[in-house]
């Protein structure tokens, strides 16, 4: 009842796609036949009209100046090749006879454009599309044939036409040359393709011959004058052809606008075949019209629903014959299961007693239920000794729980303390001595500058782009100094303790770094929530925000979004605190910057000195506040890049005795 079922939908999905790619694989291949004749068609008109243009008899009929000669030459090779048109002009371009003229010696003054390249005898055909004008021009005698009434038929491109007035033309030109290669005259000739039923009915013909389609089917050929059937065998109706008709909208977007070939079920006029469409081309490349093939789908879908129907039966048959005879072999073994899971499931919900006692079945189902008692009993026995067991050995992890955890906080805290004094003393001592070997010579070299300005005067206009890039190296080594200094020593820079409203102090570091935002194109989000007030000092705050701004700037060259955050926060101790945090859409942090960002001299800037965020963590423990680091994604935003986050705490006393200030 599962197997068979799954079986049967995979059947029928995989026959139904089969069915549908063999019918589009049938129809690709009757496009490919009536494309083949199409082109030796319009092969033979090219062919034709150089053979005509080539022939001694017309040459000499030219020499002799006999319209009524040419003209029946023109007419009879008309007849002979199937021509609608055969025109004679002279080297010039004007109209001298043409083949459906009632007697030689035409007058008309009609013309064409002598073609430039004169030297290329190739009298390849061409599609083109023609107006009326220029196809009665060719050939009055085919205007009859040019008005097509145009039907409304749903589905197609919306048009204000009423009628179609074009044509469609196989059309070539050669040139007539004498014996010397002079051209004598040219010669064009062609075929209309509109209402030409003998054609279109010769390609259905080729490619659906008699008896060549199964199950009723009826095949059909069109030829399409941009989305219009200008020729076809499909019927509107008893015996009218659907002439006038228009393709729909979504093969006119496929065909003529992308210059696909379409090959799938659509609905044609009345019904629905299985087609085909390809784009003709003109002569310069352009879609023109299409040439279409089809067949009728509706015999080929009910007799795939026929023996879709017949596989599902056979199947359902089957099953309840087998469903049948299943059951009634199954139900010797059902019942002594069923004891089995019983008694399973009374010992999973509590029952340590239950059992499946003796059966009427010696078989092996009775072997494996009094197998299943004694494991019961085994089980039982082996329970009660592992929960005693379980019992002393959890007092004994607990015990020794504990003191590991007591002992792991205390040796944690010594070590990250005993770290951080080593850190510290081996940095005061360096900052000593580079304050020491560092400063005197800055001293000097500051002096010497003055020194410099002031005895040369005027004369140090030249070299004051120099000088300022030397006062501003200068500046930045004591600056350098200043921030060692700041971090080893930093109770001696410890500044007014006060309450600060996080939110503004926010938003007034934002206004120091505007004028970097500037240079790129940066939009500010804030959502600033947090009510607590944090005890530090204001400016120290402010350098830990503006450093983490101009990191978040840097790390968006191209522009992107800074957003501002807060909000009230205790930490995991439950002390009421403040969260900021800074947040970019840059790149983000991968996981090697991430283990060294906070590490004293770690920079990813060329012009970086590597301190600002280490100097950030020193001035936040001042105060019992924590700085951390961690990409937007990481937090299950689905925006990119950074966020710096720091807590402060807003519990004055803790903060002022954890600090001694």
């Amino acid at each position: 009842m599962v197997v068979l079922p799954l079986l049967v939908a995979a059947l029928v999905l995989w026959g139904n796609s089969a069915f549908d790619r063999l019918l589009i694989t049938k129809v690709r291949s009757d496009l490919t036949v009536a494309h083949g004749y199409f082109g030796q068609v319009l092969n033979e008109v090219g062919s034709g009209t150089q053979a005509i243009a080539g022939s001694h008899r017309l040459v000499l009929a030219l020499s002799g100046k006999s319209d009524r000669a040419i003209q029946a030459q023109l007419t009879q090779a008309q007849r002979r090749l199937g021509f609608d048109f055969i025109n004679l002009y002279s080297a010039q371009g004007q109209l001298l006879t043409a083949s459906w003229e009632a007697g030689g010696g035409s007058q008309h003054s009609a013309s064409f454009a002598v073609p430039t390249d004169q030297a290329n005898d190739d009298a390849m055909a061409t599609i083109q599309r023609l107006s009326q004008t220029e196809l009665l021009a060719l050939a009055p005698h085919l205007g009859e044939r040019l008005q097509i009434a145009l039907i409304p038929t749903p589905g197609a491109v919306p048009s204000a036409r009423t009628q179609e007035e074009q044509a469609l033309v196989m059309l070539s030109t050669a040139p007539v040359r004498d014996a010397s290669g002079r051209i004598l005259a040219w010669l064009r000739a062609g075929v209309l393709l509109n209402q030409n039923l003998p054609l279109i009915d010769h390609i259905n013909k080729i490619v659906y011959p008699d008896g060549s389609l199964p199950l009723g089917s009826s095949g059909t050929a069109t030829l399409f004058l941009d989305d219009v059937r200008i020729t076809t065998n499909v019927r509107l109706f008893q015996d009218k052809r659907a002439i006038g008709t228009r393709v729909s909208k979504a093969v006119h977007d496929a065909v003529l606008e992308r210059g696909e070939t379409w090959l799938d079920r659509a609905f044609v006029v009345n019904d629905w075949y299985v087609s085909g469409y390809e784009p003709l081309m003109d002569g310069a490349g352009q879609r023109v019209g299409m040439l279409y093939v089809g067949y009728l789908e509706t015999p080929y879908r009910m007799t795939k629903y026929g023996i879709l129907a017949l596989i599902v039966g056979i199947f359902a048959v089957a099953m309840v014959l087998t469903a049948w005879f299943s059951l009634r072999w199954a139900r010797s073994i059902f019942q002594p299961v069923e004891r089995m899971n019983q008694t399973m499931q009374r010992v999973q919900d509590g029952d340590p007693n239950a059992r499946v006692g003796q059966l009427w079945v010696h078989d092996e189902l009775g072997a494996l239920a009094n197998h299943l008692d004694q494991l019961l009993d085994v089980i039982e026995e082996n329970t009660q000794v592992l929960q005693r067991w379980g019992f002393e050995l959890d007092a004994i992890v607990a015990e020794r729980t504990q003191e590991l955890s007591l002992s792991n906080q205390t040796l944690q805290q010594a070590q990250a303390q005993l770290v951080k004094s080593e850190k510290l003393a081996a940095i005061g001592q360096l900052t000593a001595s580079v304050a020491h070997e560092i400063n005197n010579p800055i001293a000097v070299m500051q002096g010497n500058l003055d020194l410099v300005r002031e005895i040369l005067g005027e004369y140090a206009e030249p070299v004051q782009t120099e000088l300022k890039l030397m006062d501003q190296q200068v500046d930045r080594m004591r600056l350098i100094v200043t921030q060692l200094l700041q971090y080893a020593r930093p109770n001696d820079y410890a500044g007014y303790v006060e309450a600060v409203d996080v939110n503004v102090a926010l938003s007034s570091s934002l206004v120091l770094v505007e004028h970097l935002m500037t240079r790129t194109k940066i939009r500010v989000e804030r959502q600033l929530t947090a009510t607590l007030h944090a005890p530090i000092n204001r400016q120290e705050l402010q350098q830990v925000l503006i450093n983490l701004m101009i990191n978040a700037i840097q790390a968006m060259p191209d522009g992107g979004t800074l957003t501002l955050r807060t909000r009230d926060t205790p930490d995991a101790q439950g002390r009421p605190g403040v969260l900021a945090e800074v947040c970019d859409t840059g790149k983000g942090l991968s996981n090697a910057v991430r283990e060294r960002l906070f590490s004293p001299f770690f920079t990813t800037k060329n012009d970086g000195n590597g301190l600002g965020l280490w100097i950030s963590v020193g001035l936040l423990e001042r105060y019992s506040g924590t700085i951390h680091a961690t990409n937007r994604r990481d937090t299950g935003e689905d925006s990119s890049g950074a966020v710096f986050g720091i807590w402060l705490l807003c519990d004055a006393s803790a903060a002022f005795t954890s600090n001694s200030l």
